[in-house]
């Protein structure tokens, strides 16, 4: 199938969906208001935060978003005050009615979907929920940015704290590293190195670091990927990015380590055309070390 051919199975999906949930409606739901009134609405329930955490988590544009803001504010279902931590920014959490309003939307919501559902087979709903998760998954994993950024910043640190808190839990022995040093940030740092962190709804969910070893020689660090992502390609996707890095640090070789128990990772790297080398350096944690050639 062609991408042309690809792109209008996904218009006629965007088409019938859209239609059936009421996206195009004026109430959606019977609500009273828009679809994206009460999307804003149900996310600022579902996790109650800061305007700008709001934003970035759901992609609106930041005029728009205060446009539906105000709007909400004036129907007494949200309310914005400073943020304790930080007062040039405001928080936003919902009011007594808002919190009613969404407790509705949550019923209508759960309403629609069933009444959708219901005229299908028990299999048939099956078989529609596989393909909604897979599809939710693919759809989510296209629209993952990745970013460079300082391997000290909020972003990189929250990363590295699940990295580690992952490799704790699957390592017979557990893994305890300690925090990174100003000394293990200049590594992954310019003028030698690099930290991405891929982002999505604007929560870090895979990222990876690129150090300086040797004359022209690489050393990807780090990398992680969020276990709700295994399967949607971001890890390949992230290691061709981290092998780009390493290629502009003006590497010819890059190389990583890995431990046995990580046999998802070994088979992707396998994949991409590394291949097993000696051990090359004495992480205590390491078990299994590759190498691949830029270009090969």
């Amino acid at each position: 199938m062609s991408i042309a051919e690809q792109s209008a199975v996904v218009r006629r999906f965007n088409r019938s969906y859209t239609q059936r949930i009421g996206a195009l409606e004026d109430s959606f739901l019977g609500m009273g208001a828009p679809l994206g009134t009460m999307r804003l609405l149900f996310e600022i329930g579902a996790e109650p935060g800061t305007v700008q955490a709001l934003r970035a988590r759901i992609g609106l544009d930041s005029g728009y978003l205060s446009r539906l803001l105000r709007h909400l504010e004036a129907d007494g279902l949200v309310a914005l005050t400073p943020d304790p931590e930080d007062r040039r920014r405001r928080r936003v959490e919902l009011t007594v009615s808002g919190r009613e309003r969404w407790a509705e939307l949550e019923a209508r919501s759960d309403e629609r979907a069933r009444a959708l559902v219901e005229p299908l087979t028990a299999r048939q709903r099956e078989r529609l929920a596989r393909a909604l998760a897979e599809a939710d998954l693919l759809v989510r994993a296209a629209t993952v940015t990745i970013e460079t950024v300082d391997p000290l910043a909020a972003a990189a640190r929250a990363a590295v704290g699940r990295y580690v808190a992952e490799l704790d839990r699957r390592f017979p022995a557990g893994f305890a590293p300690g925090d990174p040093s100003p000394a293990d940030a200049s590594e992954l740092s310019p003028p030698g190195g690099a930290f991405v962190v891929a982002v999505s709804d604007g929560e870090p969910v895979a990222c990876g670091g690129v150090r300086t070893v040797a004359e022209g020689v690489g050393e990807i660090k780090r990398m992680w990927v969020h276990d709700g992502w295994r399967g949607a390609g971001l890890g390949s996707r992230l290691l061709r990015h981290l092998e780009g890095v390493s290629h502009d640090l003006g590497h010819r070789v890059v190389r990583l380590d890995t431990n046995e128990t990580l046999t998802e990772a070994i088979a992707m790297y396998e994949r991409a055309g590394y291949r097993r080398i000696e051990r090359y350096n004495d992480n205590p944690y390491a078990t299994d070390f590759f190498e691949k050639t830029h270009g090969a």
